[in-house]
């Protein structure tokens, strides 16, 4: 039986610390879902298509990935595609109290999908993508921390805006 995850995030945009952690769960798991995910309370930069775009074209090295988005809860899409374990990132310690009542409330709507957490490379865990944003927004490059596909559509994502 094949075993599926679902990684989840706004992934706007997708950093190497985002890349990091799928390629940790393409080892682990047969197939993993990336899913954008449609948080009601963030406002992105990026539209649903673009942010596809960027995680495709930054992903399209592995060969056991979907890409799709959701406008759902994360354990409803992982029903759906039959996953048993959500993904979750964890850079710092920080991250882990959110992360751990997420995962306690996703256990008690479907207890039969495990959440795992992974870590990104120690060289990884001070991204986020509003920091990644923030330094696009000023013009700095990004490729340092970012795919070269990526970097190059912050940047003219900002150069549009000014």
């Amino acid at each position: 039986m094949e075993k599926k995850a679902i990684y989840a995030g706004s992934f706007d945009p997708i950093t190497y610390g985002h890349v990091d952690v799928i390629e940790r769960a393409c080892e682990i798991f047969d197939r993993v879902y990336v899913v954008i995910a449609v948080n009601s309370k963030k406002t992105t930069l990026f539209n649903e298509s673009e942010r596809q775009e960027m995680i495709v074209e930054s992903l399209k090295h592995l060969k056991n990935i979907e890409v799709i988005t959701h406008h759902k809860l994360t354990v409803e899409i992982a029903r759906e595609k039959g996953a048993i374990a959500l993904v979750r990132g964890i850079r710092a310690v920080s991250d882990f109290e959110y992360e751990f009542q997420i995962a306690l409330m996703n256990r008690k709507l479907a207890s039969n999908i495990y959440t795992v957490f992974l870590t990104p490379h120690e060289k990884y865990t001070y991204l986020n993508s509003s920091i990644i944003r923030e330094i696009a927004r000023y013009g700095k490059d990004t490729s340092e921390f970012v795919p070269k596909f990526v970097a190059q559509k912050l940047k003219e994502k900002f150069s549009q805006n000014q």
